[in-house]
Parts: C-alpha cells; sequence; structure tokens
C-alpha cells in the first residue's frame, strides 16, 4: 500500500508541474503569429491483424492533430510552435472474453486525450513533451461499442467487459529524447522515454529505418507498440521503406492490476517491432507487427500485435 502511496505522490507532483509548465507555454502560443493545421496522423493495431487473436492488447485506434504556424520540413527549436492533439481509445482485455480464466488481466476500455509538443531542443536531439487525461471504465463507451461490433459479426459477446475496471480519470505526462544518427541512406533513432499517471515507467530503445524513406515528415510514435506514424507529410516518394525495433522498459507502477485483484504487473516489458510501407503515387499503406513480452505475472506468453495506416495524399 505504501508503495503505490508514494509513486501517487510522484506522479501528482510531476503532473502538476508540467501542468504548469504547459499553461504557460500554450498560453504564449495562443499569443504567437496565426497557426494552421499542419497535418492528420492515425494509426490502428488490433491482435487479430498479429497472431490472429483476441487478447490482452486486443485492439486501439489513435488521432492525432497537428496545428502550427508553417512546417519547414523540420521540428521547430522551441516547444509549443508545434501542438499534436491526440485521441486515442485501447481495448484491454483478458485471453478469454467469454469465460475469462483466474489468474488472468481484468478488462479495461481506456480512452485518451492529450497535447503534445515536438521539438529539437539543439541540432541532433529530438524531444516530445506530452500532458493528458486517461479515462478509464465503462462511461467512456469503448467497451459499448466492442460489444457492438462483436454482435454485428456474430462474434462471441465480451462477457468480460462486465466486470472492467470501473470509472477513473487518471492526470498523464509523458516524455521523450531521441537522437537520430543518419547512416547512409538509413536513419538510426536511439531514444529514451517517460511516462507518469496510470502507469509509471522508463523506457529506452532505437529504431531503423531504412529504403524509401519520406523525407521531412513529422513522425509521431504509437503508444501501445512503439510503431512510428506520420503526422506532417514530407516529401512524397514513390518506393517501399522497411522499419524495425525494439525498446525495455521499467514499469515501477500500473493501476491496471488492482492489489485486490491479485494479479501484478511484470516491472519489464519488451518490444520488437517490424514494418514496412508501399506507396503507389498518392497512395501509401502501412503494415507492421509488434511482439508485446508478457505484462503480468502468470501470462503464459507474449503476443503479436498487427498494426496498419492508409494514406491519401492529393
Amino acid at each position: 500500500m505504501l508503495p503505490r502511496l508514494c509513486a501517487t505522490l510522484r506522479d501528482i507532483a510531476a503532473v502538476s508541474l508540467l501542468a504548469g509548465a504547459f499553461c504557460s507555454g500554450l498560453n504564449t502560443a495562443a499569443q504567437a503569429e496565426p497557426r494552421q493545421t499542419l497535418g492528420f496522423g492515425h494509426f490502428l493495431n488490433n491482435d487479430a491483424i498479429g497472431d490472429g487473436q483476441d487478447r490482452w492488447q486486443s485492439g486501439s485506434y489513435t488521432m492525432s492533430w497537428l496545428r502550427g504556424p508553417g512546417w519547414e520540413d523540420t521540428l521547430p527549436a522551441k516547444p509549443f510552435e508545434v501542438l499534436e492533439y491526440r485521441l486515442s481509445g485501447a481495448i484491454v482485455a483478458p485471453a478469454d472474453l467469454h469465460k475469462p480464466a483466474a489468474g488472468d488481466r481484468r478488462y479495461v476500455a481506456k480512452s485518451m486525450w492529450s497535447v503534445h509538443t515536438p521539438f529539437a531542443p539543439r541540432p541532433g536531439l529530438e524531444a516530445d513533451l506530452g500532458l493528458g487525461l486517461v479515462w478509464v471504465g465503462p462511461s467512456n463507451g469503448l467497451s459499448q461499442f466492442q460489444d457492438f461490433i462483436h454482435k454485428s459479426l456474430s462474434i462471441s459477446r465480451p462477457v468480460a467487459a462486465l466486470n472492467q475496471l470501473p470509472d477513473h480519470v487518471y492526470p498523464v505526462v509523458t516524455a521523450e529524447v531521441a537522437h537520430p544518427i543518419a547512416l547512409g541512406g538509413a536513419e538510426l533513432r536511439p531514444f529514451m522515454a517517460v511516462r507518469a499517471g496510470d502507469e509509471s515507467l522508463v523506457r529506452v530503445g532505437a529504431d531503423l529505418a531504412f529504403g524509401a524513406r519520406e523525407r521531412g515528415a513529422l513522425w509521431l510514435r504509437d503508444e501501445v507498440t512503439g510503431q512510428r506514424y506520420v503526422g506532417v507529410s514530407g516529401q512524397q516518394e514513390g518506393g517501399t521503406s522497411f522499419v524495425i525495433g525494439g525498446d525495455i522498459a521499467h514499469v515501477f507502477d500500473s493501476y491496471y492490476f488492482p492489489e485486490a485483484d491479485g494479479v501484478a504487473f511484470e516491472p519489464v516489458r519488451k518490444r520488437v517491432r517490424a514494418g514496412v510501407t508501399t506507396r503507389i503515387g498518392s497512395l501509401g499503406v502501412f503494415y507492421g507487427a509488434t511482439w508485446l513480452s508478457e505484462e503480468f505475472k502468470g501470462q503464459p506468453e507474449g503476443q503479436v500485435v498487427g498494426s496498419m495506416r492508409f494514406r491519401l495524399n492529393f
């Protein structure tokens, strides 16, 4: 009980500190030159297009709206010049949605709204700061939406949602720092990220992109898989590009595993991912697969989550 109380106090302090900085920065941005829409990004994850099952990190969808005074194919030097408004929803479930086994994780329906500011504090360094709210529970409507989809497709109804985590709102802060390294036509991007709020963790990893990469784009990172997707388009070129990457995280606390449930979270999480993007004219298609290690003690194995994104540029 004491460790969780300490973690809660630490998260509140972190959120309060960054919230103050964000409010000040947003106020400054509002008084700056007129802003415009720079781009729109979206990203879909689903276990069914990965290892073909419907369990644990079952599915999520993210939408990102980028605003700023302009885009010059590179990140601004100062924060709050470019802002990303992000809305996402996710279903996390036990392995059997109809008859959950004892010792499996509890069903979670969560949505998140956040504001991020990507920038380059100095040459060769990229950063992203985020502040948001995670809404967990049946009132956000995601479990009802999954029930509707399953009913429409004549799939077994998600009975596990009847015992989902109750309604709660968690303030969340995130930060990432990366150092892109040019390797001929490829790019290696080691990074470190932290998160405090619904889950508190620190993560380190790297991504290697090669092939006919899109130059001058603003890339964003998906929360579940770590795959990166385009928020602001760069130079449009045909061809195919590839990405491989991975990271490891140390988890200090997670409110998705209540002590009363008797299911404890794994303190170490690993992700290994790969993806391919193909562009034909104005149509771009991305497919990726990410292996996620066990997230709780007693989880019998990891899982493979599939990711997709379609882009149509005129």
